[in-house]
């Protein structure tokens, strides 16, 4: 790899030249793939996972090194949610989590495309707690959006809007995560575009553009807050400098975590002594990342004023194409009926979502937070997709198997073999079993739900969202699957 002048030097200079040729002598080698479980569908024996070519990562109990890459696009798992590929090195967000809170929290991953942080973040948080999912960039979001209606979670809303839209939401969120668009150095040896993309001048532009943002959104940081800063670089301009910055500027406090020796994390690099952990190829196994997490001066038992004026959008009022229903009318109380056939709802209250003609669940708790966020930002989704009133009743929606509130037994269940997952997961038709009744039939593939197929006696039809559907035809000699 030819590595940047500019870079070289400065990566030589921060870290002597013994550790600057580890650090060259690692960009040279192959990335490493891992994956992250998602619990709530699938789950192994950490234990034994050696066995099924599954590695632990220290920091991160639903992580795994993969002795081999799978072929993702033709593994049903995948397709199901039941993983979640992620760099290795990003996934010590749930140890940051998991060190510093302990109660339901409102949070918000504010650069969250394509979701590694947003799914991390309803794994590593009680069930009680509501993430806020946004991206800006519109081809981005997209991607979002399916991420997070595959991992399958109703306590979650995507949203997309700049960052200096949340600057009038003032003291809304508990959690913020800011995955800041970085110069991309950690990126090295997975994006050779990373490297020649790269300059003294892009390092100076995101370093400016990233305190833009944390100045964008530090006003809808609870007092008490917990903000958690991050980057894929390697570069102090872009790191320790910014969480000193955020430290003098709004007096925040910064976080300590407790990192066991063994895992090989790299702290400050200034001689500040910050409580800052940035990950090495070097010497962790992993791609190149840093963060930092800061606490808000104040108390978190202060409310945020839901009645505040959204800053930048006065005398506009949005039409919404989604909207928070009272339980009230009888379509609503006609879906809630029905979902409650189709969902697993003990433990947790919903309150029914539209959208169209389509109908979704959203917990209950946060239902005058929905209503506020609808008028103040463009929400894209939010819930679980459940149903469609389609002709004189409902339908159950092409989105709903991915949930965790899909209830199995409300549906025949079809459990299919390898290859009729794969035919089914292109979109492609094929017969059913006679035994199974007329109607909507559950997909499954190792007891997990690929989505629905509607049988009507002579034929069946293939009910899988179009836009999820695999689009190559043809199958590698080796497959390597979960």
């Amino acid at each position: 790899m030819n590595l940047p002048f500019s870079f070289s030097d400065d990566m030589r200079s921060l870290l002597g030249e013994k550790e600057f040729l580890e650090l060259r002598t690692a960009l040279e080698q192959e990335p490493v793939a891992s994956i992250r479980l998602n619990d709530a569908k699938y789950s192994v024996d950490r234990e034994r996972a050696s066995s099924d070519g599954l590695q632990p990562i220290p920091w991160c109990r639903e992580g795994f090194y993969l002795e081999e890459r799978f072929t993702y696009t033709f593994d049903p798992l995948f397709h199901a949610g039941c993983y979640y590929v992620q760099e290795a090195s990003s996934m010590v967000l749930g140890e940051v989590i998991r060190q510093q809170i302990h109660e339901p929290v409102v949070a918000l991953d504010l650069c969250a495309a394509p979701g590694g942080k947003t799914t991390h973040l309803l794994q590593a948080l009680s069930a009680d707690s509501l993430v806020v999912a946004n991206e800006v960039n519109q081809a981005r979001v997209r991607t979002l959006t399916d991420n997070l209606l595959r991992w399958g979670q109703p306590n979650v809303v995507v949203t997309r809007n700049d960052p200096a839209d949340f600057t009038g939401l003032s003291a809304l969120f508990d959690v913020i995560v800011v995955d800041a668009p970085c110069s991309g150095e950690g990126m090295f040896r997975k994006d050779r575009v990373a490297v020649e993309e790269w300059s003294p001048e892009h390092v100076e532009l995101c370093y400016k553009r990233q305190r833009r943002i944390l100045s964008d959104v530090w006003q809808a940081l609870k007092p008490g807050g917990l903000l958690i800063y991050s980057t894929c670089t390697y570069n102090v301009r872009e790191n320790e400098e910014n969480v000193k910055w955020m430290c003098e500027e709004w007096e925040a406090r910064p976080v300590e975590l407790v990192v066991p020796r063994e895992w090989n994390i790299t702290g400050d690099l200034t001689g500040s002594d910050l409580p800052v952990y940035r990950f090495f190829p070097s010497r962790t196994r992993g791609e190149g990342f840093f963060i930092a997490a800061v606490r808000k001066g104040g108390s978190l038992s202060e409310e945020p004023d839901l009645s505040l004026t959204f800053s930048g959008k006065k005398g506009k009022k949005k039409t919404r194409k989604n909207k928070t229903t009272s339980q009230g009318t009888g379509a609503a109380r006609s879906f809630m009926e029905k979902a409650g056939q189709w969902c697993k709802l003990s433990g947790m209250e919903y309150i029914p979502v539209e959208a169209g003609d389509s109908f979704g669940l959203f917990p209950a708790g946060y239902a005058e937070l929905l209503n506020y966020l609808e008028d103040k930002l463009h929400i894209l989704q939010r819930g679980t997709p459940v149903g469609e009133w389609k002709g004189r009743d409902w339908i159950p929606c092409s989105f709903l198997p991915f949930s965790i509130l899909v209830d199995t037994a409300a549906f025949p269940v079809y459990e299919t073999t390898y290859e009729q997952a794969l035919t089914y997961l292109r979109k492609e038709a094929f017969p059913l079993p006679g035994h199974l009744p007329a109607g909507y039939v559950l997909v499954c593939y190792r007891n997990v739900p690929l989505g629905f197929m509607k049988n009507i006696g002579n034929r069946a039809n293939n009910l899988y969202p179009a836009e999820f559907r695999i689009r190559s035809s043809y199958l590698p000699e080796q497959i390597r699957t979960l």
